[in-house]
């Protein structure tokens, strides 16, 4: 019997979730990232709560003589914004990947439906935002049917 299970990410995830990062990109964006920038900025991550939090998905199988073993199938970060519209916090939803393998698994849901848990249990967050590539048809569909919509804002960005 398989399960899925989502956990906090720990310090000796980083080069799990940066090689996933790095391999986000590319595929979605096609961006080379520098990787010992992506790695130190997963560790500082993780380091930091303030600064992120990361979770991952484990897919869980019982095999012969008892034992389960546990393969890391996704993950997601989210970051904190201050709105003083709202008088919260926004959660941004970011660094989303499930391997290729677990695609189409329900592993994505798992893991929103719990951020979505722990953003409506935690007081003063007002809501979840994420944003995505205009061309990226499969994973709008995705977050539409998890009652997100589209906010009507453009991203606009000055990088350094």
């Amino acid at each position: 019997m398989t399960r899925l299970r989502i956990r906090d990410a720990v310090p000796t995830d980083r080069d799990l979730i940066a090689e996933w990062m790095i391999a986000m990109a590319l595929e979605t964006e096609h961006k080379h990232l520098d990787p010992p920038t992506v790695h130190a900025g997963v560790e500082a991550g993780l380091a930091d709560r303030a600064k992120a939090r990361y979770f991952v998905a484990m897919r869980e199988a019982d095999v012969a003589g008892g034992e389960t073993i546990a393969v890391p199938a996704g993950t997601l970060m989210f970051t904190h914004e201050w709105s003083d519209w709202r008088n919260g916090d926004w959660w941004w939803i970011q660094s989303v990947y499930v391997a290729p393998e677990h695609r189409r698994q329900g592993i994505y849901n798992a893991l929103h439906s719990h951020v979505a848990a722990l953003a409506q249990a935690t007081p003063g967050v007002v809501g979840l935002r994420l944003y995505v590539e205009r061309a990226n048809i499969a994973a709008q569909q995705t977050y539409r049917t998890l009652a997100m919509d589209d906010s009507g804002y453009l991203l606009y960005e000055s990088e350094f």
